[in-house]
């Protein structure tokens, strides 16, 4: 049964991609608001030219005729019970009339159209997102966790079309469409759902899940889809994050331990929880950068740069910044620096 379920879904299925949608009710209303226009100038255009048209009894043509000639001319019936005799309505049919009829199908037509369309468009857009995306963020939890790293992605420039977030909830799924991101929906922990979010293809994967288990099946899943892809992950319990590591997790934040950490020092060096708190809100006050040694700073110690410098990374081992090891800088050297925001 279960493969049953998996095979009739295709690489599409939960897809959402964030675009401005117009409800039924509104296009409808619109497109009846046209036609009721375009039958209300060839009532008028019939009218005053009334004595140029003649029905099939001799009589003179009222505003109901009009009205009524208009309708079933436009509707392409025509009855022929009225028509026009004299050239002059017969100029005026062919030239304002006629295009008039058209306009007046293609606005009715067009709403079954749209209607029957709808779909195979949403299914080229998704196929064209996904020949294109590539080098994306994917955010596995759309909870409070997950909305705060998407903010901190798009504070430190990040756009929004390269993140991707998963999550099975539907209402969470167009919470972030509405942000501009994509979506996906359906559980981070199932192979499928990943390889609809290109995992293969990711720079980066965020498992902002509820449960530490759940964030250990997701990391487990994420690094057999994509060996090299970096994984940073999110652990409740501290005793759980060894065992995230082991999953494949690159950076595991044990959440509980590090709020537990600030409450316990907001007693007594309240100050030090707040420089915290602005070291890790982006956009305001200080922030925290990672970038490469520049040509200039290359032979310079650390304490001799214009930027705070908080660690050096070198041959893959990271260094604090009073450590002997480092002496001068070296141009593969990667830096962890402070800097206030502009």
């Amino acid at each position: 049964m279960e493969n049953e379920r998996i095979g009739t879904e295709t690489e599409h299925t939960g897809v959402q991609i964030a675009h401005e949608e117009i409800s039924p009710v509104r296009q409808v209303l619109r497109r009846v608001l046209i036609a009721a226009i375009v039958l209300v100038v060839v009532v008028l255009i019939v009218y005053i030219d009334r004595d140029g048209y003649e029905d099939s009894r001799g009589d003179e043509i009222s505003l109901l005729d009009a009205t009524y000639y208009a309708t079933v001319t436009l509707s392409t019936t025509g009855y022929g019970d009225i028509t026009p005799v004299t050239a002059e309505a017969r100029l005026i049919n062919i030239l304002l009339i006629t295009p008039l009829r058209i306009m007046f199908l293609i606005v009715l037509i067009g709403t079954t159209l749209e209607a029957l369309t709808a779909r195979s468009r949403e299914e080229f857009r998704i196929r064209r997102w996904r020949s294109r995306v590539r080098q994306h963020v994917i955010v596995c939890g759309y909870g409070t966790k997950g909305r705060s790293a998407i903010r901190s992605l798009i504070a430190n420039g990040t756009p929004a079309d390269k993140i991707v977030v998963v999550d099975p909830e539907p209402r969470a799924i167009e919470e972030a469409n509405s942000l501009g991101l994509t979506g996906i929906v359906g559980d981070a922990g199932r192979t499928e759902v990943l390889r609809r979010a290109a995992v293969e293809r990711a720079r980066a994967v965020i498992v902002a899940a509820n449960r530490d288990d759940a964030s250990v099946l997701i990391t487990l899943t994420v690094r057999q889809l994509n060996p090299s892809v970096p994984i940073t992950t999110s652990v409740r319990e501290e005793e759980n994050a060894n065992l995230l590591r082991q999953s494949g997790a690159d950076t595991v934040i044990t959440t509980s331990a590090t709020s537990g950490r600030l409450l316990g020092l907001s007693t007594d060096a309240p100050r030090v929880v707040a420089v915290v708190e602005d070291l890790v809100t982006g956009g305001q006050g200080l922030d925290l950068h990672q970038r490469p040694v520049t040509a200039d700073e290359v032979g310079l110690g650390p304490r001799q740069l214009r930027d705070i410098v908080l660690s050096v990374t070198r041959s893959g081992r990271t260094l604090r910044f009073d450590d002997q090891l480092i002496g001068t800088l070296q141009a593969d050297d990667v830096l962890v620096v402070v800097r206030s925001h502009p």
